[in-house]
């Protein structure tokens, strides 16, 4: 840093024909202070590396008043930060601001509205679909930074499944029992799907060589900022998607037309991209996440596109088993010559997903696809968050030297298809929160899916007499793969019923000498509000019924309430 910052000075000095230079600490310049004893060390190098010139330094930590006057020469007021290390920003970034765009609106019937986005967005009737408008309106602006606080980040607090951790970088969060059991069970989901369906599972490692050719060549045409670490041995970056690991692994496999379609996925956890801070907001941006990420390798465009459409049926069973199908909207990027030859394509993918779908057309390829369709989420300050997606990548098989042998004997590249089934596993657990605290405000009472749900069934004893009998009943269910749990604290029923409802809890029972004596329970059910008499077996047997099909994890925290930690407030 002393040395880039000599010869910065020097360049400077001699432009502006200074006689004289003073080292001046403007701390205040920079988001990102070293510690003072670095930074004296610094201001001090500047002053020995500028010996031969006429210079001072000015104390170090005081606070200073002065008046200045300069030239008006065009440098003579002049901000650069200079460090040991160019900033790691790829090409793409930079590419993406100055993006040009036209916009089309592309109904299931194939009809296309352009857009006219000047002043206001014109050209479609967006009356029927007020969701897909604010998804229209936040993609045409493409402002990204959160103004104010999402909903979802009070309740994923009042909940105790997810908070802040001071003791990192911004944008990595940590996970109280019942959170990481919401989020084991989406992951181990997802992946039991794409497994289903054809997808080989591998494991990759989280960071590469920064100056490998290949994996340089795709940093920069990707538009994501990377961490960048220095190890013993060089300068690496932590990877912001599996791509990196599975193209390795292709590159040195032996490949034949006859195993192509191929379907390569990792969920990886974790992926990395230092996001902008007004950009970071809870579980809806962050610089650490867990991606599901399935690569599939085809021959030519045409299985290209045939694979997509088995992978987006795929992947709306997935979103449907959240329940978040129905509260998605689709926007295709996609370039514009592309576009021309292949628009019966792309009419099939709208024609698939049932609703107006946003087209954004691209006059040149700036990265490596010439397709990328997402499903965006839009939470309840009109922000849209991308879910599923996936990609036509017509660059990475050459970039990479993966190659196949086709039928005619020769060597060939594959077109790859980047898919995320799921979205990030965050940003689906941001989508469940947004979308319960939308519904709320509709006075409906906000839930997890059952088999997402940490507690799936409340025991609460009318006093501590009954504390032994819920154990057992407790103990039963347990045994048949129900997740329940007893209030045995000393608070009244109606206390034990109202914190139930707070936390979210599916299905609450009362417990006293009326359903002991009877083997009847009275079970609220929290979605629509109604009480129900049950035998222990029915309760059992809906909540199997409810969850068939889905992973189980047992209860993440202790069965007694009385035994439990209190990890927010």
């Amino acid at each position: 840093m002393v040395k880039n910052g000599v010869k910065e000075i020097i360049d400077v000095y001699n432009q502006v024909k200074a006689k004289e230079i003073v080292i001046y600490p403007y701390v205040h310049l920079t988001s990102d202070p070293a510690s003072p004893g670095v930074a004296k060390e610094v201001l001090n190098g500047l002053v020995k590396g500028l010996k031969n010139y006429k210079v001072q330094k000015m104390p170090f930590g005081w606070y200073k008043t002065f008046e200045i006057s300069v030239k008006g020469h065009p440098l003579s007021e002049l901000s650069r930060e200079i460090g040991a290390e160019g900033k790691d920003v790829s090409e793409a970034v930079e590419k993406e601001k100055k993006l040009k765009s036209e916009w089309i609106v592309l109904e299931p019937d194939g009809k296309e509205n352009k857009l006219e986005t000047e002043k206001g967005i014109k050209g479609f009737d967006f009356s029927k679909y007020p969701r897909f408008k604010q998804m229209v309106e936040y993609e045409v602006s493409k402002q990204r930074k959160v103004e104010k606080e999402p909903p979802h980040i009070k309740l994923m607090r009042k909940l105790e499944l997810v908070d802040y951790e001071e003791g990192t970088d911004p944008g990595n969060l940590r996970y109280y029992p019942k959170g990481r059991l919401i989020k084991s069970l989406i992951e181990e989901f997802v992946t039991k799907k794409m497994i289903e369906n054809g997808a080989m599972e591998v494991e990759t490692p989280i960071m590469y060589d920064y100056e490998h050719p290949s994996l340089k060549k795709y940093l920069n045409r990707f538009p994501a900022r990377q961490y960048t670490i220095r190890t013993p041995n060089k300068k690496v970056f932590l990877r912001f998607a599996a791509c990196f690991g599975q193209f390795l692994i292709l590159h040195d496999a032996n490949l034949s037309y006859r195993n192509l379609p191929l379907s390569m996925y990792e969920l990886t956890r974790y992926s990395f991209r230092v996001e902008q801070r007004g950009e970071l907001a809870g579980l809806r941006r962050l610089r650490a996440f867990t991606m599901p990420d399935c690569h599939a390798i085809c021959a030519e465009m045409e299985q290209a596109k045939k694979e997509m459409l088995r992978r987006f049926d795929i992947a709306k069973g997935i979103q449907e088993s959240f329940g978040l199908r129905n509260d998605l909207e689709l926007a295709i990027r996609v370039v514009k010559d592309f576009y021309e030859e292949n628009k019966d394509f792309v009419k099939e993918l709208v024609k698939k997903w049932g609703r107006p779908a946003l087209i954004e057309l691209w006059e040149e390829k700036f990265f490596y696809f010439v397709l990328k369709y997402e499903w965006n989420f839009v939470d309840a300050i009109g922000k849209a968050a991308c879910l599923t997606t996936d990609q036509i990548d017509v660059e990475n098989g050459k970039n990479y030297d993966i190659k196949f042998t086709d039928k005619d004997n020769t060597e060939k590249y594959p077109i790859i298809l980047h898919l995320s089934p799921s979205g990030a596993v965050e940003r689906v657990m941001y989508a469940l929160l947004e979308k319960a605290y939308m519904e709320s405000e509709k006075g409906k009472n906000p839930t997890f899916p059952l088999w997402l749900s940490p507690t799936q069934v409340r025991l609460c004893p009318v006093n501590d007499s009954f504390i032994p009998f819920c154990e057992e009943l407790a103990e039963k269910m347990e045994k048949e793969n129900v997740r329940v749990d007893v209030d045995d604290r000393a608070e009244s029923v109606q206390k034990k019923i109202r914190d139930a409802e707070m936390e979210w809890i599916p299905y609450i029972v009362v417990v006293g000498e009326k359903e002991k004596d009877s083997g009847k329970l009275a079970v609220r059910f929290r979605k629509s509000g109604e009480v129900k008499e049950m035998t222990p077996e029915e309760v059992v047997k809906l909540v199997r019924k409810e969850a068939e099909g889905y992973p189980f994890k047992s209860l993440p925290l202790p069965r007694l309430l009385s035994k439990r930690p209190k990890f927010v407030g």
